[in-house]
């Protein structure tokens, strides 16, 4: 079936099940696996990778979405030379996909017209249930089956894991630096099997705008930092312009050297295949004890005091 994937995580699924061939367009942002590379880009963003500091770019995206912009274009003349019979988005959030109106009017209009898949995750169990959707659109429900299966196996070994802990330590997920944002959705069901208690973000709700201050009342034990859409070396470069903010220097997680850096954009922030990898970040974070040098290497950068 002719595909065309507008987000990183459908992508993903796709490739899980074995149809990464169905893929004649992908978005600008599909990075993973290796073969979503070589595919053709129906999406750009004029910001994206330019370097800016976070907080620039949450000013652009916040006068973007006040005057009713779509944060990114739809190539619509490649649209229709692909032909595609079903486009994988989503309408979940503005910011990390075109918007979900502009995509359903543009595919209204396209040979066929293809059908358009609304992938909308607020859970884990709502991911799960999105490799079974693609899998079903795509003719591959077996193969979707067996995805699933592998990872169910992968979160229960956590869950069990994680439940011999003696402490659920405090952690806040960060999904933005400045201005900070909780983490959501998914996230907080996340840090709770991984044996944690999540004291910013509110599962399956979304992220929202917090404060420093905010984060310092609740005193996490645990800071991580998965910045959406970034990976952990750039949300580094923000981290260092702001650590030495007094609010910042004076969290528990900051004094006690409980701060750990990752990649938002390959795993928090990808609602696909790779959210068992990002159960599996947070496990090794939260309980070394348990779970130390039983996955693989996953760039997480933990920082020293201050």
């Amino acid at each position: 079936m002719r595909t065309v994937s507008l987000l990183p995580a459908a992508t993903e699924i796709v490739a899980a099940i074995g149809r990464l061939d169905d893929l004649v367009g992908v978005s600008h942002e599909c990075d993973f696996p290796a073969g979503a590379r070589t595919k053709p880009r129906v999406t750009a963003c004029e910001i994206y990778g330019n370097g800016l500091p976070s907080g620039e770019i949450d000013r652009w995206v916040s006068e973007k979405l006040a005057a009713g912009d779509d944060l990114f274009t739809l190539d619509d003349v490649l649209l229709r030379e692909l032909r595609p019979e079903l486009i994988l988005t989503q309408r979940l959030c503005d910011v990390c996909a075109p918007a979900y109106g502009g995509v359903v009017q543009l595919a209204a209009t396209l040979p066929g017209p293809p059908r358009v898949l609304n992938l909308e995750p607020s859970s884990l169990g709502d991911i799960l249930d999105n490799v079974r959707m693609v899998a079903e659109a795509l003719g591959a429900s077996a193969d979707g089956a067996e995805v699933i299966a592998r990872l169910t196996a992968r979160i229960e070994f956590v869950r069990q894991m994680a439940a011999r802990a003696r402490h659920r330590p405090k952690t806040a997920v960060v999904e933005w630096l400045d201005p900070v944002f909780c983490s959501g959705h998914w996230t907080p069901e996340l840090v709770e099997i991984a044996g944690g208690v999540e004291v910013l973000g509110v599962p399956h709700a979304d992220s929202v705008r917090k404060t420093w201050g905010e984060l310092l009342q609740l005193d996490p034990e645990i800071l991580v930092i998965a910045c959406c859409g970034q990976p952990g070396s750039r949300a580094l470069e923000d981290w260092h312009r702001l650590c030495l903010v007094e609010a910042i220097q004076s969290l528990r997680a900051v004094r006690e050297s409980r701060v750990y850096v990752c990649d938002g954009n390959a795993y928090f922030s990808r609602p696909g295949p790779r959210v068992v990898d990002t159960l599996e970040i947070l496990a090794e974070i939260m309980h070394p004890e348990l779970f130390f040098g039983r996955f693989p290497e996953r760039g997480v950068v933990h920082l020293p005091t201050g």
